[in-house]
């Protein structure tokens, strides 16, 4: 049973689990899945309530900071636990790419060549890092929500802001990983 649950899970697996979380959120309590409205959540119960943002009743949205830290809990253990100790499987000709830029270690789900301490310091690793970071959440919050926000619960609930939201999240991804990530990993 914990090799299967070590295997990646098929399509037809993992997306229906993921879409039966829409019915269930609205059914069970009437809640929107979202997860980065919970980094203002959190916010709003660290910071004092008198600055305007972050004066609302954050304890209402509870279960979403119990929902966010149960994947956080989940991905501790899944990475202590469930790690499948073989290389990353990556398509002969985009290792041949990448290669290029100097890529060659899969043994992580993220490049060792570009995310760890070392490539911070540098102006590739800056870029993609930190100010791909500060993109990512800026965007996240211009677009009112996550990818996950707008391309789970809002398509499902037929919602034309988040399908604009995402088609922007998909045109934005296809230009960064063809034409903009190329030029940073050639810096």
């Amino acid at each position: 049973m914990l090799e299967i649950i070590k295997q990646p899970w098929p399509w037809y697996v993992a997306g229906p689990l993921i879409g039966l979380t829409v019915p269930a959120l609205l059914i069970l309590g009437n809640k929107s899945f979202g997860i980065s409205s919970s980094l203002r959540h959190i916010c709003a119960a660290c910071i004092p309530a008198n600055i305007g943002f972050f004066k609302y009743d954050w304890k209402k949205e509870l279960w979403n900071l119990f929902f966010v830290s149960g994947i956080l809990l989940g991905g501790v253990i899944a990475s202590q636990f469930l790690i499948n100790p073989e290389e990353i499987s990556v398509n002969p000709a985009l290792e041949a790419e990448l290669a290029t830029y100097g890529i060659t270690d899969y043994s992580n789900l993220v490049p060792a060549q570009l995310m760890n301490f070392d490539s911070l310091l540098t102006l590739k690793g800056f870029t993609v890092m930190v100010v791909g970071g500060f993109l990512v959440g800026f965007g996240t919050r211009y677009a009112g929500g996550c990818t996950s926000g707008h391309a789970i619960m809002g398509l499902s609930n037929l919602q034309l802001p988040s399908l604009i939201a995402t088609i922007c999240f998909m045109a934005g991804g296809f230009l960064m990983a063809n034409v903009i990530l190329p030029i940073i990993l050639s810096l």
